[in-house]
């Protein structure tokens, strides 16, 4: 079973509502007709139902649950609790009434901050600053997570590196320039998501352009801080660095460069010290190897909201769906 399919059933054998607010996009709407054919999710769509229907084009959409932000039942509950949650910052009743009614990404977050639904996805037709702009400030960090971050699933064809050639791509969608101290938080996450999603133990290669002192210079020296602080604050994960990418994941070369290390020729979560290598990592992985990149998958917010990539397909969508669904479970 592939890794999508893994997570399908999954998601199908413990449903979960995901709210879709982007149903002025075809591919969205394509998207929830696929989830609710395939039965991985229950779909909450916002919008005026005529004008989703009459979007639609034929599809079927009759099981999802269509949210019209002008006759929304609940609206003045949901008023009143982005004003508790934002009061400090300012928010009024007139503010909040503006957000809600105008906004379908502010009234899918806070659906999911009352229960209504366990997770949102969108950024087919929004930047990922707007996804995660009420994400943060509705639904704010997990516990006992430092900051937010987000991260590609990568499955490699014929490929008997990592999980069989499953990977963490970690951060390759969001922190533009972590420090040590953000990168040991980001593998630590990873490290968690990959457990989730996956089912195998993560074992995390802190990557960089040095093995073990080959080369000096203050970016190995972030990275190697990031794994004496990693290692500190999870003593029992599975992490090494500094790292090549070589001697991460190709056995051989592990053994060679790095023969003490538990890491090295064996990982499968890689976390990359800036975003520049991270997303030219993922896109040099996902062309030149026919790989699948799901993602970017967000981590560390309270409860699962996902960004998509606004070239994506309603497929892509659909896998996305799946995987949040997995995430709120």
């Amino acid at each position: 079973m592939s890794f999508i399919e893994d997570i399908k059933a999954r998601a199908k054998s413990n449903k979960k509502t995901i709210v879709l607010p982007e149903t002025t996009d075809i591919r969205t709407l394509k998207a929830a007709h696929l989830v609710l054919q395939e039965e991985i999710a229950n779909v909450i769509l916002i919008g005026d139902a005529a004008e989703i229907q009459d979007k639609a084009e034929g599809l079927d959409l009759s099981q999802a649950e269509i949210i019209n932000p002008k006759t929304f039942e609940e609206m003045d509950t949901y008023i009143t609790e982005l004003v508790k949650l934002r009061e400090k910052k300012g928010m009024t009743i007139e503010k909040a009434n503006q957000l809600l009614h105008n906004d379908p990404l502010f009234l899918g977050v806070m659906m999911v901050k009352q229960g209504k639904a366990d997770g949102m996805v969108a950024g087919a037709i929004n930047a990922t600053a707007d996804v995660l702009r009420p994400s943060l400030q509705i639904l704010k960090t997990a516990p006992n997570t430092k900051l937010v971050s987000a991260f590609f699933v990568m499955v490699v064809p014929d490929c008997d590196m990592g999980a069989n050639g499953t990977f963490i791509f970690s951060d390759a969608g969001l922190n533009q320039n972590p420090n040590s101290e953000e990168l040991a938080a980001i593998a630590q996450s990873s490290a968690k998501s990959f457990s989730q999603l996956v089912g195998q133990e993560p074992v995390v290669a802190m990557l960089s352009h040095s093995t073990y002192g080959s080369a000096k210079h203050a970016d190995v020296d972030k990275v190697v801080e990031a794994t004496r602080i990693a290692k500190m604050e999870a003593p029992d994960l599975k992490v090494d660095g500094e790292l090549q990418l070589d001697a991460a994941i190709v056995a051989s070369v592990g053994k060679a460069k790095a023969p003490s290390s538990s890491v090295a020729g064996q990982a499968n979560v890689l976390i990359f010290p800036d975003l520049d290598a991270g997303n030219i990592g993922y896109k040099l992985v996902q062309r030149l190897a026919k790989a699948e990149a799901y993602g970017p998958i967000t981590q560390g917010i309270a409860k699962p909201v996902n960004d998509l990539s606004r070239g994506c397909s309603a497929e892509d969508i659909v896998g996305v769906v799946a995987i949040t669904a997995v995430q709120a479970q």
